[in-house]
């Protein structure tokens, strides 16, 4: 599964992508990856709702991932997360990316609500989700909750 905008490639996680992709020299496959991706071999249909590597096109490389926690829950609700390498922050590679992600989980009948929760001092993320409209719902001990609904 891929997605493409003007300077991205969006795709779904796999041991392909992963090996046909080259990773910029900040960004670490985290236990996120390994996790999806053993959950991935015993149940395929988990594809598209975890893990996304977000490449950049001009160097085609890894310069992070974002992605879904799981498929949507009984109340059609995904949550969404996601991570861009230092380097390529502040370049809107994230804002541009989880977009992409949120217009893909809305093409679905079964999601009605995306969910996203950050630390209360992550300015870049809470400007991130601030520019996707979504909706600070209560803070959590230092997190901040969010929501988006269809």
């Amino acid at each position: 599964m891929e997605i493409q905008t003007k300077r991205l490639k969006i795709i779904s996680c796999t041991e392909e992508a992963l090996s046909n992709n080259s990773k910029s020299e900040e960004y670490e496959i985290g236990p996120h990856i390994n996790m999806y991706l053993e959950e991935l071999q015993e149940d395929s249909s988990l594809l598209g709702w975890g893990v996304w590597l977000v490449i950049e096109k001009e160097n085609n490389r890894i310069i992070g991932d974002i992605g879904f926690k799981g498929k949507p829950n009984a109340e059609n609700i995904v949550e969404v997360g996601y991570g861009i390498v230092h380097s390529s922050q502040n370049k809107g590679y994230a804002t541009e990316s989880v977009r992409e992600i949120i217009q893909l989980a809305f093409s679905f009948r079964n999601v009605n609500k995306i969910v996203a929760e950050c630390q209360d001092d992550n300015i870049s993320s809470i400007r991130v989700l601030e520019k996707l409209h979504m909706n600070r719902i209560k803070p959590e001990n230092n997190m901040l909750k969010w929501q988006l609904d269809k």
